[in-house]
C-alpha cells in the first residue's frame, strides 16, 4: 500500500519581511510554475492549484496556470483545488480541463467544490442563496458531459442540452480513458458526505482547524453512504488536504509558520489576542491538530496518525500559505519527497 502525495496552491502573495511589499503578481504567478516542476521533478504525484478573487492571492484561473506547467512536467497530475463549481458553466469547465488533460498526456483532473469563500458568485452572477441546490445540479451536468460526449440534460440553473457535442473529449486514464478524474472537495459538511458517498465519487476533506479526529464521522458517513447505493469501496477514495510546513527543525518551521497562519486565521475570524493566539496555534500544531508542520519525522507521525483514523491514501499540503517565504515552501517540497514520503509508504507497507 502506497499513499498519493501532492501539493496545493492558491498563490499566496509573499510580501517581503523588512519592507511588507507584496510580490509583483506575474512573479508569483512564474513561481508557482516553477514550484510544480519542482514537485514534479520531485515525484509527488499531483498539484492542485485553487482559485481566488481578491488581492491576496495571485491565482483566479487555475487551469491558466496548470496549462503553463503542463509542457514542463512530465509526471505529475495537475488539478483543481477547488474549481468553484457552483459559480461556473460546467460545459466550460469540462472543455478546460479535457483541453489541459489533452495538453498534459492525460494528466488533468477536477477537484469540484462549493468554495469555502463566496466572492466568486458576485463575480460571476451566481445566486449564494441557493447555494446547495446549485451545486448539486452543477455537478450532476458536469458529470453528465464527462460520461457522454452526446448530452442531452435540462435543469434549473443552465439552458437545456439537446444532443450537444461537449468537445475536446478528456484523454483520460489507463483504467478510465476518455473520463476526467473527478473528485469533489468539502469541509465539515454532514450533507456534502452522504451525498458525495451516494454518488461514488471520491472525495477530498479540507481540514482547517480543530482535532483532525473529528472528521472520523463524516468520512464513515460518506462510506456508509456509497455502500448503501453499492458502490464499489475501491471508488470510495478519500483525500486530506491541510496546511503544513517541514523544514528540518521542527520548531524553526512552527515559528515560520505562525505569523503567516495566525494572519488569515484573524483576518477570516476576527482578531484575537496574544495568548489566544499562542493557544489555538499550538493546539493547530499539536500532534492531534490539523496543521502539518514540524521536522519530516513529527510530520510523518502525523500522517500515519490520520491514515489509522480515515484510511485515507492520498494527502494534500499547502506549503505556501499565507505568503510563506518561497525558499521554505520548496525545501519544504524537497523534504516531503526525500523523507516524508518514503517513511510513510515504508510504514504503510
Amino acid at each position: 500500500m502506497t499513499m498519493e502525495f501532492g501539493i496545493y496552491s492558491f498563490g499566496d502573495m509573499y510580501r517581503d519581511p523588512s519592507t511588507g511589499a507584496a510580490m509583483n503578481v506575474g512573479k508569483r504567478l512564474r513561481q508557482a510554475v516553477e514550484q510544480i516542476v519542482l514537485a514534479d521533478q520531485a515525484g509527488l504525484t499531483f498539484f492542485g492549484v485553487g482559485e481566488r478573487h481578491v488581492p491576496e492571492f495571485a491565482i483566479s484561473s487555475p487551469t491558466t496556470v496548470l496549462a503553463a506547467a503542463a509542457s514542463l512536467t512530465t509526471q505529475i497530475r495537475l488539478t483543481s483545488a477547488v474549481t468553484v463549481l457552483s459559480a461556473e458553466d460546467p460545459v466550460r469547465v469540462y472543455q478546460q480541463f479535457a483541453t489541459l488533460d489533452q495538453l498534459s498526456g492525460g494528466r488533468a483532473e477536477i477537484i469540484a467544490g462549493r468554495g469555502s469563500f463566496t466572492e466568486a458568485f458576485a463575480l460571476f452572477g451566481a445566486p449564494l442563496a441557493d447555494y446547495d441546490e446549485l451545486f448539486d445540479e452543477k455537478l450532476s451536468m458536469l458529470l453528465a458531459v464527462d460520461a457522454n460526449e452526446e448530452v442531452s440534460w435540462s435543469g434549473k440553473y443552465h439552458a437545456p442540452l439537446d444532443h450537444a457535442r461537449v468537445l475536446p473529449r478528456a484523454q483520460g486514464t489507463a483504467d478510465r480513458p476518455g473520463h476526467l478524474p473527478i473528485w469533489v472537495g468539502t469541509g465539515g459538511n454532514q450533507r456534502s458526505s452522504i451525498r458525495i458517498g451516494a454518488l461514488g465519487l471520491p472525495i477530498v476533506y479540507g481540514i482547517i482547524g480543530g482535532d483532525t479526529a473529528s472528521f472520523a464521522p463524516l468520512v464513515q458517513l460518506y462510506r456508509q453512504a456509497g455502500a448503501s447505493r453499492g458502490h464499489d469501496a475501491a471508488s470510495l477514495k478519500v483525500g486530506i488536504s491541510a496546511t503544513g510546513l517541514i523544514l528540518d527543525d521542527g520548531q524553526q518551521a512552527k515559528r515560520e509558520l505562525y505569523p503567516h497562519f495566525m494572519s488569515v486565521i484573524n483576518q477570516r475570524f476576527g482578531e484575537r489576542s496574544d495568548a489566544d493566539q499562542h493557544a489555538f496555534y499550538d493546539q493547530a500544531a499539536a500532534p492531534a491538530g490539523a496543521l502539518f508542520v514540524g521536522s519530516p519525522n513529527e510530520v510523518v507521525d502525523k500522517i500515519l496518525r490520520v491514515h489509522d483514523t480515515f484510511g485515507n491514501l492520498r494527502i494534500g499540503m499547502q506549503l505556501d500559505f499565507g505568503g510563506i517565504d518561497p525558499a521554505l515552501t520548496n525545501r519544504s517540497i524537497e523534504l516531503l519527497a526525500t523523507e516524508v514520503i518514503p517513511k510513510v509508504n515504508a510504514a504503510l507497507a
